[in-house]
């Protein structure tokens, strides 16, 4: 069998910028056992698998695995699979905003694509969650020691570090400068010594105020014991994250607000992600995430039959 695919970059519209992944606009027919050979083929970060439901205008089942296998949901491969679908006619675009709804495995995920003259630009998508904010954290001293950083320059004035869950848990880390997010270097050892391991953070979510880029107002980096010492992977699943945890500090007052988060830079593929959210004061946060995205490569793959 003969399936075709995109090679997208997503949260830019450069190529060789963002967050890559690899989109099957048409996967019928494929299961479970051969999405996750062909993603371990592939090797790259995700590679999503999109099928039409059956009956229902601009409604899409999404299968996503890593070439370790299968995730459950994600952020960027939403981005990614919307451009797709508008790309090549799987989806019918509409005057300004097309409504798509995804099925992950977590739920449905509903995606608006802005378009015009029919060509696919912002995509942005929306999520509602209830969140969890801890203040039982590492002391700053074991932060800069798994960190590799100086603990002075993690911010306590304006933030502080909290623990934040929106399904997943991600020890939040404000810090004063940019430069310290790019230059932070994991310490597994040390992490293992801290107490943070206690705090059950699957990662932690390296943020700062301050960038070099005018187009962005917050600079992020996921670092963490399941995650490369050079890597800096992508970001918008923890954006949830980052929302509650802005939320939770008094001096933010109730209101909508507008964010651009940066990832990367020059050197390493860098996304900028629009993060809005609704800051209502109560038990649950919707957050609507943006970005562009960029085909720069398609190919068709053979998979034998099961």
């Amino acid at each position: 069998m003969k399936y075709t695919y995109k090679i997208i970059d997503v949260f830019t519209n450069q190529p060789f910028n963002g967050a890559q992944l690899a989109v099957f606009p048409d996967a019928i027919g494929l299961n479970d056992q051969q999405m996750a050979l062909v993603a371990r083929e592939l090797n790259l970060t995700e590679t999503v698998f999109l099928t039409k439901t059956p009956g229902n205008e601009n409604h899409f089942r999404m299968k996503i695995f890593s070439p370790l296998g299968e995730i459950d949901s994600s952020g960027h491969p939403i981005i990614a699979a919307a451009y797709t679908l508008a790309s090549c006619d799987r989806l019918i675009l509409k005057d300004g905003h097309t409504p798509v709804t995804f099925l992950q495995n977590t739920g449905e995920i509903l995606a608006n694509v802005s378009s015009e003259n029919s060509i696919p630009s912002l995509v942005q998508y929306t999520r509602t969650t209830s969140p969890i904010v801890d203040y039982f954290t590492p002391t700053e001293a074991e932060l800069g020691s798994f960190l590799g950083i100086d603990a002075a320059y993690i911010d306590n004035k304006k933030y502080s570090t909290r623990l934040v869950s929106c399904g997943v848990p991600y020890l939040v880390v404000p810090t004063f400068y940019y430069e310290t997010v790019r230059e932070a270097k994991f310490d597994l050892a040390a992490w293992s010594q801290s107490i943070a391991p206690q705090t059950s953070a699957q990662a932690i979510l390296l943020i700062s105020p301050k960038t070099p880029y005018k187009d962005s107002d917050f600079a992020a980096r996921l670092v963490g014991p399941n995650i490369g010492i050079n890597d800096d992977p992508p970001v918008g699943f923890a954006m949830s994250a980052l929302a509650a945890f802005l939320c939770s500090f008094s001096h933010m007052q109730k209101g909508t607000y507008t964010f651009a988060v940066q990832r990367g830079d020059e050197k390493m593929r860098r996304s900028v992600l629009n993060l809005e959210m609704d800051h209502k004061g109560e038990d649950t946060l919707t957050i609507r995430v943006g970005g562009e995205a960029v085909k720069v490569a398609e190919g068709t793959i053979f998979i034998p039959e099961a």
